[in-house]
């Protein structure tokens, strides 16, 4: 948050954020008088850069990821996957009830069943994969 106008407000609403390259973020912001105010933001967020002012911009350089920090990312990211896995088995669940709870025979039954099971783990795959592929991306040097 910028200390703008006598209160703290989202950096959003005191500049445009653009990402003009992959390691680089660009705030433009709007009342030239806070320029100051951002770029003391941005140091005192300890998030390890250091904005440069040109004018109304802000440039902020991101550094190349230590392989440490890169662990750390591929760690957030395992736990997002299983988060959203999670999320996937507890749909699982509420679907087998709600067949449980269908009209129908038996054979209806487990024909549902069986297809609540199959999508379950073809979404289970897709998250496994994405997760696969971000890992990778976040490793690479």
């Amino acid at each position: 948050d910028v200390d703008a106008y006598g209160s703290k407000m989202p950096m959003t609403q005191v500049g445009t954020i653009s990402v003009p390259e992959p390691r680089m973020i660009t705030i433009n912001v709007w009342d030239k008088s806070l320029v100051g105010a951002v770029e003391k933001a941005i140091r005192e967020a300890g998030i390890g850069v250091n904005p440069v002012v040109d004018g109304q911009n802000v440039r902020i350089p991101i550094p190349p990821l230590t392989e440490e920090r890169r662990k750390e990312l591929a760690k957030v990211a395992a736990k997002y996957a299983e988060q959203a896995k999670v999320a996937i088995r507890n749909v699982r669940r509420e679907g087998m009830e709600a067949v449980k709870k269908a009209e129908g025979g038996e054979d209806e039954q487990k024909k549902l069943s069986e297809e609540v099971q199959k999508l379950t783990d073809e979404m289970v795959k897709k998250v496994d994969e994405a997760y696969e592929t971000k890992e990778a991306e976040i490793m690479q040097v």
